[in-house]
């Protein structure tokens, strides 16, 4: 679900290929690296090139969210409809400088309000990595629960998951 959004601090916007720059800078981050993989992308050529593929897949969603005051990007909400999963998951990631901030939380709970008062889906989940522990606190301040640990791809993954009355 692309939106434009708003909180008292951050801008929440569809990505285009001109945030190149901002996903070269985020995907290199010894964060993105650990817990989410290294998608070999060395230069903004390369951003372009995976931000247009994600554009092309009309069961992702990527909303960059950046400061209000100056319109920095500082980091992502994700809302991915996965082949291998029942129900949709929302993630998330943050330019370490940026951290401790409460801005995280801030763009993913007002994405996550807006995707339950549309009831795009009777419940959606969160995957991590269960070594991850800054992503299971927010997914659980967020209100998703633990359901299972599960494997893929040979690499262990944790579920949590929120219903939608």
């Amino acid at each position: 679900m692309y939106q434009q959004l708003e909180t008292d601090r951050l801008l929440i916007r569809p990505i285009t290929t001109a945030d190149s720059p901002f996903i070269l800078e985020l995907v290199n981050t010894p964060g993105w690296l650990q817990f989410i993989g290294d998608r070999n992308i060395s230069n903004t050529n390369d951003a372009e090139k995976y931000i247009q593929k994600i554009l092309d897949n009309q069961n992702f969603f990527y909303s960059v969210f950046e400061l209000k005051e100056t319109q920095q990007p500082i980091g992502l909400v994700t809302f991915l409809y996965r082949d291998n999963q029942e129900f949709p998951d929302i993630g998330f990631a943050l330019l370490p400088q940026f951290e401790k901030k409460g801005y995280t939380f801030e763009a993913a709970s007002k994405y996550l309000n807006e995707l339950v008062q549309h009831k795009v889906s009777p419940t959606i989940t969160g995957i991590t990595d269960p070594e991850n522990e800054k992503s299971i606190k927010l997914l659980k301040r967020l209100g998703l629960t633990f359901q299972r640990n599960f494997m893929q791809l040979n690499k262990e993954l944790s579920l949590y998951a929120i219903t939608i009355q």
